[in-house]
């Protein structure tokens, strides 16, 4: 294990690789809304299982809501229920989203002393007015943390949860190129053009060798941060998906993501490819709407854990929920899921 400029171990154990990453909720005990880790040891392992790479205090884990110890209870958590299912190659990767650079970097440490592998790292909004047209301010950012991180940095593009920020590729490619301690993007702003133009960048035979990471694990990869895009993504070089929908059906974005993979050497996997990305594209739309509480539910329903989000997010509206269980995209979804190998109650 090797040492940084700053003296800080950059040499992890588990490569982060092309695929599947699911957000994974944060969930709750009913009464005190202290964290309820049975739940959450189960789904971690129960995505991790299927082939699908836990994300820890994102978005869809309410990371807003969580507390810097209960960060670190998470990841350790996660970590070692991971290890002890015997998936010990499988990392973790936290969000490290605050309202300042300095917070940020604060979470970066105590994530790597907690066990997390890799960081995820998402502009704060609260001065999102002015944030947004300073782009100069908007790169210094993520070339502190990224270079200040003991722990290779994933920049976070969501534009619904930083204030309307959203980074253009430009900038991007940027950071690709100029801070070596990155190793992704997450493109939850739905935009393929940009996805493509990032992807061409980094997929170029040259750009490892002009660019090196600091961590020979951790390639940049430019993922989607939803999953009805996986298939036309594949053809643009990108490199799969962080998906608040591989919690609801993780079997199945994992099929989809293969079959994407070897439809580009073998043709005759397009069409299965197709057919699969239709039904997750129509569920992913209808599902995403529906936000962390309408996830929340819908784990109820298949798995027996789920709950209510924190306050002061409001749990979905019973009859909201079941209209969305009972629609035709989640209930294709869930008979796709049983298909390819995912056991639902």
């Amino acid at each position: 294990m090797s040492l940084n400029g700053n003296g800080t171990h950059v040499s992890t154990i588990r490569p982060l690789k092309p695929g599947i990453y699911a957000p994974i909720p944060s969930f709750f005990l009913s009464e005190s809304e202290d964290l309820d880790i049975p739940s959450f040891e189960n789904h971690v392992v129960c995505v991790a299982t299927a082939g699908v790479g836990p994300l820890l205090a994102g978005s869809m884990g309410e990371a807003i809501h969580l507390s810097h110890a209960e960060r670190v209870v998470l990841i350790k958590t996660a970590r070692k229920a991971l290890d002890h299912a015997g998936l010990l190659n499988v990392p973790v990767i936290t969000g490290i989203g605050a309202g300042s650079t300095r917070e940020s970097i604060e979470l970066a440490n105590e994530a790597a002393a907690a066990g997390a592998d890799y960081a995820i790292a998402i502009t704060s909004g609260y001065f999102a007015g002015a944030l947004a047209g300073d782009r100069k301010a908007l790169k210094a950012f993520f070339q502190e943390v990224s270079s200040k991180s003991p722990i290779p940095v994933i920049i976070y593009n969501y534009p619904g949860s930083s204030g309307g920020i959203n980074l253009d590729s430009d900038l991007i490619t940027e950071l690709a190129i100029e801070c070596p301690n990155t190793c992704g993007v997450k493109l939850t702003c739905g935009d393929v053009g940009k996805l493509t133009r990032v992807a061409a960048t980094v997929s170029d035979p040259m750009f490892s060798a002009l660019h090196p990471r600091t961590n020979k694990n951790a390639p940049f990869l430019v993922l989607g941060g939803f999953s009805d895009f996986l298939l036309p993504s594949a053809y643009s070089n990108g490199h799969g998906a962080i998906t608040g929908l591989a919690n609801v059906a993780p079997y199945s974005i994992v099929k989809l993501f293969e079959l994407s993979e070897a439809s580009m050497v073998d043709p005759s996997f397009l069409p299965e490819a197709q057919r699969l990305q239709g039904i997750i594209g129509r569920a992913d739309a209808t599902i995403a709407k529906a936000s962390i509480s309408g996830t929340k539910y819908l784990l109820q329903k298949l798995y027996g854990y789920g709950g209510h989000p924190r306050r002061p997010l409001p749990p979905i509206d019973p009859v909201a929920g079941e209209a969305l269980w009972e629609h035709s995209h989640t209930q294709a979804l869930v008979h796709l899921e049983e298909e390819v190998g995912g056991k639902v109650r």
